[in-house]
């Protein structure tokens, strides 16, 4: 339950880096026992937030204060965590240790040799407390995305802090996934856990949040009352301006229309089976199904980052090699892949660079690229695609997230690719980054490309031609556009199946 004494309180906090002001005077107050959201465009400064509540950074002007009590000193790192903890994004947990040695990874003993029967009891009786059903001696590496998530929040409220701050923790999660993770925060609420939640779903914020503060261009603009604040005047306060609904364009596929991408009797053990699949130009065909479908095994096996066990996949008339990534490139397919930082980009490259990987042959002679015919090709891409950039010298590790999503976009469309293939497209982006990469997808349908988009959106299923249900593994129903929330969720729930 809330009461009116403050968990956590940042005031006039401002912070520099070099010529850019990531905070501007800004500052949150957080009551005791809410659950509270933080909302912004990317770029609105809350990850600096972040980093200067949990003693990270130390701001150039403000200060933090924990109960009314002024924030330890950056270097007493032990302090830290005993008032507030933080789940990133990106997990931290390592996967080539057990999930004991997760719990307690640098504390498994204050002397001496470890004891590895009692840690491991401790990590039990911790998991318990919190309601984590997991068994603490096997590799965090075997556990699945929401397993790893709650391990996170385990660990992190066992310093014995009462603040967390969640950091997107459903971005990689599916909707039953996401309920439960909402289930165990409003457990660890009646329990008297103070929690700030970063979200770009909104929804989400109206579904587990009491409170809301909005940040815009490194400054607080408000503090509200999730109910005294609809959806749109949230949004508003967000982007600055009245943002209209994305505009879905009305469209009608050429059943007449080559086929640029096909899978034919497709299978892959334990993931799905005995799929066919066609996509014909100018086609956007969406996979939707919960995240044990096998949509996304699907959508990488296209792309040849999984090898089928049976079947064939067809991009623009050339049977592709099962499992491999430059064959289906050199047929014709441009790939968007689930995980950006891991599979999208090269941080420390500038977004020229990773904009023309797949072109690179094309810019110079004898084996050479170059430089100036890079960059042009990158501020092609930058315009096209409305990069928020200093320009294509700038390395995409300093950009935002949405504007990195757009940097994976311009190197999946940089060679006109005539099948694309898209994943979760929109996670962890803002809404009008949203808006400008569902367009991307729609504008790569209109020069002739046939594109499949992958989802947990449903908002994103939006600008598809049709959308492929997936289930257990297997195709059971294909969607025309115009389907209700009801008629999609209920399919890919399993109902009727």
């Amino acid at each position: 339950m809330t009461s009116s004494v403050k968990a956590v309180e940042a005031l006039g906090i401002t912070k520099r880096f070099g010529p850019t002001t990531a905070l501007n005077g800004a500052g949150i107050a957080i009551t005791e026992g809410e659950t509270h959201a933080l909302v912004g465009r990317n770029g609105a400064g809350k990850s600096t937030l972040v980093s200067i509540l949990t003693g990270l950074q130390r701001p150039d002007e403000g200060e933090v204060r924990f109960g009314g009590q002024p924030a330890p000193p950056l270097a007493d790192r032990d302090a830290w965590r005993q008032r507030v903890a933080c789940v990133y994004q990106k997990s931290t947990i390592i996967p080539s240790l057990t999930v004991a040695e997760n719990l307690f990874l640098n504390r498994q003993t204050e002397r001496g040799a470890i004891n590895w029967r009692a840690m491991r009891t401790r990590a039990r009786q911790l998991l318990e407390q919190y309601g984590v059903d997991v068994d603490a001696t096997i590799l965090a590496g075997d556990l699945d995305v929401e397993q790893r998530q709650l391990l996170e929040i385990a660990r992190a409220l066992s310093f014995g802090a009462r603040f967390i701050i969640l950091d997107e923790p459903t971005a990689q999660l599916d909707g039953p996934a996401i309920q439960r993770l909402f289930d165990r925060m409003r457990a660890l609420r009646e329990q008297g856990v103070t929690m700030m939640f970063i979200s770009h779903h909104l929804e989400e914020v109206y579904e587990v949040c009491q409170s809301v503060s909005v940040f815009r261009d490194a400054r607080h603009i408000l503090t509200t009352p999730v109910g005294d604040l609809p959806h749109s005047e949230l949004v508003d306060a967000m982007t600055g301006e009245v943002t209209a609904a994305y505009e879905y364009r009305s469209r009608t596929a050429d059943a007449s229309a080559p086929v640029v991408l096909a899978a034919e009797g497709l299978g892959l053990e334990g993931r799905y089976e005995n799929v066919d699949l066609t996509v014909r130009a100018g086609e956007i065909v969406g996979l939707a199904g919960s995240g044990s479908s096998g949509k996304v095994s699907l959508a990488e096996t296209l792309v040849g980052l999984r090898k089928a066990g049976t079947g064939t996949v067809t991009v623009n008339g050339t049977v592709v090699k099962q499992g491999d990534v430059p064959s289906a490139l050199a047929a014709g397919l441009g790939f968007v892949p689930q995980d950006r930082h891991h599979e999208g980009f090269v941080p420390l490259l500038s977004i020229a660079e990773n904009a023309t990987i797949p072109i690179a042959r094309k810019l110079g002679r004898f084996g050479t690229i170059s430089p100036s015919r890079r960059r042009e090709r990158g501020t092609q891409m930058i315009e096209r695609l409305d990069i928020k950039t200093t320009g294509p010298d700038q390395p995409v590790a300093d950009l935002s997230g949405g504007n990195a999503q757009k940097v994976v976009f311009a190197r999946a469309l940089a060679d006109d690719p005539r099948a694309l293939v898209v994943i979760n497209p929109t996670a962890g982006v803002d809404v009008k980054a949203k808006h400008s990469l569902l367009g991307a997808v729609e504008d790569a349908a209109d020069r002739g490309a046939g594109a499949v988009l992958v989802s947990d959106e449903l908002d994103d299923l939006r600008i598809c031609d049709r959308v492929l249900v997936m289930f257990h593994g297997k195709i059971v129903k294909d969607v025309p556009r115009g389907w209700t929330d009801t008629e999609l969720v209920t399919a890919m729930e399993g109902i009727h199946h």
